[in-house]
């Protein structure tokens, strides 16, 4: 991910979004196929980094192409459907687990197959890509004058969402939790999001992005800090808390993502699109070794206790924004 952040943007600008696109998902549709192949560690080593590189680059093409085209005013919600797809997706795929694969490689063909029907309306529908020629590079310190919460933000999801689609799976099952229950367990924060995200992002289009940030990152920070508070609790109520958690904390990414892009230009957008997904990535690195470690000294409740440490800990950064400018002042994406 790291990788893929600093070189897709110049990919990008090299050959354009609709070609960096295909070429992507295409190279990562072949090695889901070629993964079941060989059952090699080392095999599956530079696979997996060669789907991460190009999965990662594939979300980056999207984003700043959803930027480049949204305006300050409608930005959240553009920004609110693009993710209820995306988590819409990441949710469904987690019910995967549940199809019946005696041989191995049924899962496998699907994510590919999948992943191939993605270039159809890429390739048949006529589209618009952003305009490159004009691009400029931007650094992590340009957008920390812009918005320091874009900064903090990114790192603080990567941490968050990375340690809870790594080690959720592990809590359910420190929990007592059947496979079954589990997966309906990871599936339901995503899937919740289709229902929650679109409101969120039109309330944060409406009102103060900062604000809309510091209410979903302290009400997801509640929801999955009761877990601790609660103790042993019944299976589907300790699902239903986790569920809170995914459907307002997962949107507070895209708030951040439409923050950074209210305080620049179009020039800087696909540039800032790899820095922003370079902090997300970094954070996502150091999440999941975080939280086992936190796991393997606390135990499952290590889990709840991490994530309600990190969004606790945006909530507080993202009110100080508040308190320090008072006016969250936009308008500055189309001259500067």
């Amino acid at each position: 991910m790291l990788i893929s952040a600093l070189l897709t943007p110049k990919l990008v600008k090299s050959v354009g979004h609709i070609r960096t696109f295909a070429g992507l998902a295409s190279i990562v549709s072949t090695v889901v196929l070629l993964i079941p192949l060989w059952i090699n560690p080392g095999f599956w080593f530079v696979m997996r980094f060669i789907a991460g590189f190009c999965s990662s680059g594939l979300f980056l093409v999207c984003e700043s192409w959803v930027n480049a085209f949204a305006s300050n005013q409608n930005r959240g919600r553009v920004l609110s459907l693009y993710m209820m797809v995306t988590y819409g997706a990441l949710g469904a795929g987690q019910l995967l687990l549940n199809v019946n694969d005696e041989t191995g490689t049924t899962r496998f063909i699907i994510v590919s197959a999948m992943l191939s029907l993605s270039l159809v309306p890429l390739i048949l529908l006529p589209a618009e890509a952003p305009a490159i020629e004009n691009a400029k590079p931007v650094s992590v310190n340009d957008i920390w004058k812009a918005s320091p919460l874009a900064v903090i933000g990114c790192f603080a999801n990567g941490l968050g969402q990375s340690a809870f689609f790594a080690m959720g799976t592990y809590f359910g099952l420190g929990k007592g939790l059947s496979v079954w229950a589990v997966s309906i367990m990871m599936a339901l924060p995503p899937l919740g999001v289709i229902l929650s995200q679109y409101p969120i992002g039109l309330a944060s289009d409406k009102f103060d992005r900062r604000k809309v940030i510091v209410a979903m990152s302290f009400v997801g920070a509640a929801a999955i800090g009761a877990i601790l508070v609660l103790g042993l609790i019944w299976s589907w109520f300790l699902i239903g808390l986790v569920t809170l958690f995914g459907v307002f904390t997962l949107p507070v990414y895209s708030l951040v993502i439409a923050h950074a892009n209210d305080h620049l230009t179009k020039q800087q957008v696909l540039g800032a699109s790899g820095r922003l997904i370079l902090l997300y990535g970094t954070g996502s690195i150091i999440g999941p070794l975080a939280v086992g470690k936190i796991m393997h000294d606390f135990g499952p409740n290590g889990f709840p206790a991490y994530l309600a440490a990190v969004y606790g800990g945006l909530g507080l950064f993202a009110l100080w924004r508040v308190v320090m400018r008072p006016e969250d002042v936009r308008g500055r994406k189309t001259s500067r």
